[in-house]
């Protein structure tokens, strides 16, 4: 490929540069129904100074507010991380943890902050077999067992005394998610569409019930106000005392008792040893665009670039976007790179992982020529090496006036994590420990393969495919993109970034543009609807297996170029905003 060139670049910039406001059209984020608009119609929302850009609407203006008061993106992007654990209980949260990618714009730094769950210390590699050695996923998925250690406080608070402005205090950024959770707030979007379909799983457990159903036992409905009040009390706790007041004294007392009394084996000495970690972000280029992503124990950066790696070598503008070429490139691309990921990927410091090898661009050379352009390969078929015995998230992006910019990742794994809320805290806990490999060769709830390198144990972090990203162009940034979707979060950063670069889309236009994914296993492709029968025919001739609905993704996104902000939040979530000012 040739280098790229300054018409180059400026294609980019204009291209993610659009008008105000995208029109609304048919979604249901209950059912994973989505159609797609022409995106010739849609537009991003500009700002000239700072933009919040999240699944939830009262969340994206809480920070786009500190934004207003002066705080950087890292201000911003914790007040939007407290508030959602609140407005969007589904995946915002206290009891679930995530990852978040920060540029620094003074010092021309980028930083990673892990702040993934951990297995507790009585963790074994074989806790989630069944009597008969076989892997028994209701104990990661629907039982206490499941449940990591949070990291979502420590996380978010690192992040604020590391990076933040100094302008405010955590307990200012907090007090927007106190008087939410106190006063409560009215039922509306997508909490609206989900709470219905997922309370039964809230229901069972006492605790939950009380906070989450009507007086009948029925669920809360569109309308009603959701009033949380351990968890306001909690949040205070957090405002005064800081990272201690979650992780040692009466809330950890009662989270470590709420989680034995289910089942759980989180102990405070758990909570205690918690720790967020500051990482080196991984890093990659993709035609003259510099990659900067998350690293292990998330494999979404490693994933991406590794796919990127492979794309790179293809015209692909020349192919045109949505065209059954790119289409299949894409796919061979996907399912190679996410083959790696099975194979080799786990905590850094449980596992070594061939880190330079996978991010290489020679590797993808050879993984490039493996590629037959008439034909699928099966996925028994895509390993370079020999194996080594190796739905619920949320992203929201955050730039400012001085170009710091925040891409940060969240989860509690599945719709309301486990369903269980930790009696008289408030807190709504993950079911992350099924991120973790049951067994060699067993799959995850989404599919996902894993081998040695992912088995449980203890201290250890789960494998994630959580993806926020930063595409930088000389030095700053020009996209902060991620999303939820479990393993389909890397295919849908991956499709957003080549979208916008190959395509030269607005960022509204590449966020709202169907996608398709594949994980290496099972051996199919996932798609949206908006892909025209004729395409999908001709991946069925070239031997691919389709299958609909892809299942959520949601990729909130904010393209920086020299005019401003501009911001899009995915359609597919019923209450995304872009907030800037």
């Amino acid at each position: 490929m040739a280098p790229i060139t300054k018409r180059r670049a400026l294609a980019f910039v204009l291209g993610v540069f659009g008008l105000l406001f995208a029109p609304a059209f048919a979604q249901d984020s209950r059912h994973g129904y989505y159609a797609p608009p022409a995106l010739d119609t849609v537009r991003p929302v500009a700002a000239k100074n700072g933009m919040v850009v999240a699944q939830e609407r009262v969340a994206a203006e809480i920070g786009r507010d500190i934004l207003a008061r002066g705080g950087n993106a890292i201000d911003a992007a914790v007040a939007t991380g407290f508030a959602m654990a609140v407005t969007y209980p589904r995946a915002g949260n206290l009891g679930g943890g995530g990852f978040m990618v920060i540029h620094l714009a003074a010092s021309n730094e980028a930083v990673a902050i892990d702040y993934r769950e951990s297995a507790p210390a009585a963790a074994t590699r074989d806790m989630f077999l069944g009597d008969d050695g076989k892997p028994d996923t209701k104990k990661s998925r629907d039982q206490a067992l499941g449940i990591g250690v949070p990291g979502t406080v420590a996380g978010l608070a690192l992040a604020l005394e590391k990076y933040g402005s100094g302008k405010f205090k955590l307990a200012d950024l907090i007090t927007p998610a106190i008087a939410l959770a106190r006063d409560g707030f009215v039922i509306a979007d997508d909490t609206a569409d989900t709470l219905p379909d997922w309370h039964r799983r809230l229901a069972k457990w006492p605790s939950s019930r009380k906070i989450f159903s009507r007086a009948d036992g029925t669920s809360l409905q569109p309308g009603d106000s959701l009033i949380q009040s351990d968890l306001a009390t909690t949040l205070e706790t957090i405002s005064a005392q800081g990272v201690r007041g979650f992780y040692d004294g009466a809330v950890a007392e009662k989270l470590a008792a709420g989680i034995q009394a289910a089942g759980g084996i989180i102990t405070r000495d758990d909570l205690r040893a918690y720790q967020a970690v500051i990482r080196a972000p991984v890093r990659g280029t993709y035609r003259g665009f510099e990659i900067v992503s998350m690293p292990l124990p998330s494999s979404g950066g490693t994933v991406l670039i590794e796919t990127l790696n492979i794309l790179e070598g293809y015209k692909l503008r020349e192919m045109g976007a949505g065209s059954v070429d790119a289409l299949h490139v894409s796919i061979e691309a996907m399912k190679r790179a996410y083959g790696d990921r099975a194979r080799y990927l786990g905590d850094p410091a449980f596992v070594n992982a061939p880190m330079q090898q996978l991010l290489a661009k020679d590797y993808a050379a050879k993984q490039r020529a493996t590629i037959d352009m008439t034909k699928a390969t099966p996925w028994s078929e895509t390993t370079l090496v020999s194996p080594r015995e190796g739905s619920n998230t949320t992203h929201y992006s955050v730039v400012d006036s001085s170009g710091n910019a925040v891409s940060n990742t969240y989860t509690l794994n599945f719709s309301y994590g486990l369903g269980l809320v930790a009696d008289g805290t408030g807190v709504l806990l993950n079911n992350e420990m099924d991120d973790f490999t049951a067994a060699p060769g067993a799959s995850n709830a989404y599919g996902l393969v894993g081998f040695e390198a992912n088995l449980p144990g203890p201290g250890k972090r789960p494998l994630s495919s959580m993806s926020p990203t930063i595409v930088l162009k000389d030095g700053k940034p020009v996209l902060v993109t991620g999303s939820p979707g479990g393993s389909r979060i890397i295919s849908a950063v991956l499709q957003v970034v080549i979208n916008a670069i190959d395509f030269d889309m607005n960022v509204a236009a590449a966020v709202s543009a169907p996608r398709l994914h594949h994980q290496w296993r099972p051996d199919e492709v996932r798609v949206e609807h908006g892909f025209s029968e004729a395409t999908l025919t001709a991946l069925r001739e070239r031997g691919h297996r389709i299958i609909a609905p892809l299942g959520q993704t949601s990729v909130n996104s904010i393209a920086v170029t020299p005019d401003g902000l501009l911001g899009a939040a995915d359609p597919r979530t019923r209450g995304a905003e872009a907030s800037g000012y």
